[in-house]
């Protein structure tokens, strides 16, 4: 679904905001533990388990917010924890499904635009509905602006999967991954295209708009879209990289 044209960083900024805006803090943040225990992190990305313990729940803070499946089971010790703490649990649709009622979201700095603009018309025909976070002409921007808008809308929700193109694609592809819950993969053929959603259940695809020609581009991104996450011996290897993720979490 196409947006309307506003002036650029007006429009850019507004759609950060909303994705902002998305993400709670109810409470003042709580004192950190001390010794060597691992910092607490007010938002745990936990939607790679089928099963939520009081391990899972133990490094949040106070009014904090846990991201899960909408399968997942949550053993009865982490429930009252979660009552106790005060820990909103927010349930995410697993993208395992090749399906097209996902909302794709769209992102490019001025060398990217053209690609990107290219992208939206394959979605259309592809039938996925998407969304453009900018930008929205060749004047020169900084492409973290639009990585980080993208990776927001996927982590807090408001677009299941994202697209970003830069020249390169390499700096947009680091942007996206400082987010939490974020796995950003560049791609440049069909083979890596697969390999980043079966292996490593990557939910942001980054294309370098200089470096891959039109039709390497569809073939990419159709293989993205339709490869589905793989199977548990890789679940478990994702699980690992999101565990490594929290322990840096502030």
């Amino acid at each position: 679904m196409n947006e309307n044209r506003k002036p650029e960083r007006e429009t850019v900024r507004e759609m950060v905001r909303e994705a902002l805006e998305s993400k709670l803090s109810r409470s003042e943040p709580s004192q950190a533990p001390q010794g060597t225990e691992p910092a607490m992190s007010e938002t745990a990305d936990e939607s790679i388990k089928d099963v939520i313990t009081e391990v899972d729940v133990r490094g949040l803070k106070d009014g904090g917010r846990l991201l899960i499946r909408e399968d997942a089971i949550i053993t009865p010790s982490a429930q009252d924890l979660i009552r106790e703490r005060h820990i909103e649990v927010m349930r995410r649709r697993r993208t395992t499904a090749t399906g097209k009622h996902r909302v794709i979201a769209l992102g490019a700095d001025h060398g990217g635009y053209e690609m990107k603009e290219q992208v939206k018309r394959l979605l259309d025909e592809l039938g996925y509905r998407h969304r453009d976070f900018g930008t929205f002409s060749t004047e020169a921007v900084d492409y973290p602006d639009f990585a980080h808008a993208v990776a927001r809308a996927v982590a807090d929700g408001v677009c299941d999967l994202g697209i970003i193109v830069d020249g390169a694609g390499i700096g947009s592809c680091i942007t996206a991954n400082k987010v939490p819950g974020v796995r950003a993969a560049m791609c440049y053929d069909e083979a890596t295209a697969r390999n980043s959603r079966e292996h490593n259940y990557a939910n942001v695809l980054s294309l370098g708009g200089k470096l891959i020609s039109p039709d390497q581009m569809r073939q990419v991104v159709s293989a993205w879209l339709g490869t589905a996450e793989g199977e548990e011996r890789h679940r478990k290897r994702v699980a690992k990289i999101t565990a490594i993720e929290r322990q840096y979490l502030r």
